[in-house]
């Protein structure tokens, strides 16, 4: 492999994988550190970790085992993939990982672009924007988990850092590689790790890529990867590549946890011709059989690829963790997440598309997949993706995150994922 990437949650990585896929890198996404031999024709590993969440101790480990595994598969060059939202708290983990794996690869002027222009995600004189609104006042400051009230990515990563991070920027990244490259070189000799890089369109990002070509080291969002695979093509490592399509014809099943406005508008169009189930929580965690329903309810309309969903809005949301018990709603819901899905594929399920990050991280690792193959894009940040079960049958997926895709997405990527147009 030429190129090892670690990304802190499954929707991240799938997103990731995407974009070096649309590039002409093959591609194989990791449930973990790989373990075992890794197939000649792979040019780009991700590993998917489910760490943006958990004590930044755990997140630091579990990056730097992966770095050390990647390693040791033969690549050259390291990316940590993040949100384009940045979700991090003031503790990390973004930071601390950051700064554990350039200590690991001994790398200063580290870049540090969370940009996706592609959804909207922008970066001008070190702030992040989501369309035309400042990160916090984007709809992120509500987030449950990592609530983001600081636009300002140098602020905020100064907060999670041991040192105080530098900037490059729009106006060097305008001038092009070599300057973007000597800006970056004038910040490592100033001893700062970690550099914030301005990025406002694609054109940009794929300029930062270029002038990372000898970087042992990259950090960012997807978007950041963009300019990555030229760099191996003119150096003679890589030969053009295009995604397979997905062909899993069976029955579908659409799981949707995330929350976001974004999903939430997804729900409320895919339900209007298709049998869908809101999830009860409150039931749920009174211990009543909502699995057990929602499970027959699949099971009944297998062929139909019905809904079965969580989403609600933030208030409501904090009005169920708040009662008592409510604790470990998030927890509950992941595990019947969980559940479902594994009943939906002993069932003869092929197709599952999955909304949100926790729930596609829970989805994925329930099955035990532990690795799985990427295809065409079905919107930015979210590719096709098939893989094999342990039991030998064939399955397709979209793990979405839960801002992306338009809002008939969930149509379309059932329909993607059947080898059609959607």
């Amino acid at each position: 492999m030429l190129l090892g990437c670690i990304a802190d949650d499954f929707t991240g990585a799938s997103d990731l994988a995407g974009t070096l896929a649309r590039e002409g890198m093959r591609t194989r996404l990791f449930t973990g550190a790989p373990t075992g031999q890794v197939a000649d024709d792979v040019d780009a590993g991700v590993v998917m970790l489910k760490s943006r969440s958990i004590p930044v101790a755990d997140a630091v480990a579990q990056s730097l085992n992966a770095l050390a595994r990647l390693q040791a598969l033969g690549c050259t060059q390291f990316l940590f993939k993040y949100c384009s939202t940045f979700d991090s708290t003031p503790e990390g983990n973004i930071g601390p990982v950051a700064e554990a794996l350039a200590a690991a690869l001994d790398a200063k002027g580290v870049i540090v672009c969370p940009a996706f222009p592609g959804t909207g995600r922008t970066i001008y004189q070190g702030h992040l924007f989501v369309n035309d609104r400042l990160l916090s006042e984007s709809g992120m400051q509500h987030h449950p988990l990592t609530p983001m009230t600081d636009p300002d990515i140098r602020r905020w990563l100064a907060r999670q850092s041991k040192a105080a991070p530098g900037h490059v920027p729009q106006a060097v990244v305008a001038r092009g590689a070599e300057a973007i490259r000597a800006a970056l070189a004038a910040e490592a000799d100033a001893g700062r790790t970690l550099v914030v890089v301005d990025a406002i369109d694609d054109e940009g990002l794929r300029t930062i890529g270029h002038a990372a070509a000898d970087a042992r080291l990259i950090t960012g969002g997807s978007g950041i990867a963009i300019g990555l695979p030229d760099n191996f093509r003119r150096s003679g490592a890589l030969a053009r590549h295009s995604a397979p399509r997905a062909a899993c014809d069976g029955p579908a099943l659409v799981l949707a946890g995330s929350c976001s406005i974004a999903t939430r508008e997804q729900v409320a169009l895919y339900a209007k011709d298709h049998p869908s189930l809101r999830i009860a929580v409150d039931r749920l965690i009174a211990g009543e059989p909502v699995i057990e329903e929602a499970a027959e309810f699949a099971a009944r309309h297998r062929d139909a690829a019905p809904l079965i969903y969580s989403t609600d809005a933030p208030d409501a949301v904090a009005s169920i963790k708040s009662a008592p018990g409510g604790e470990d709603a998030a927890g509950a819901i992941e595990r019947l997440f969980g559940d479902l899905a594994t009943r939906a594929v002993a069932n003869g399920v092929e197709r599952l598309v999955v909304a949100g990050g926790e729930t596609s991280g829970i989805v994925v690792t329930t099955l035990a997949l532990d690795a799985l193959d990427i295809g065409a894009e079905i919107d930015p940040g979210v590719p096709a993706l098939t893989t094999t079960t342990s039991a030998g049958a064939k399955l397709a997926l979209a793990l979405k995150s839960g801002n992306f895709g338009a809002p008939d997405f969930l149509g379309r990527a059932v329909a993607i994922l059947g080898g059609g147009d959607g």
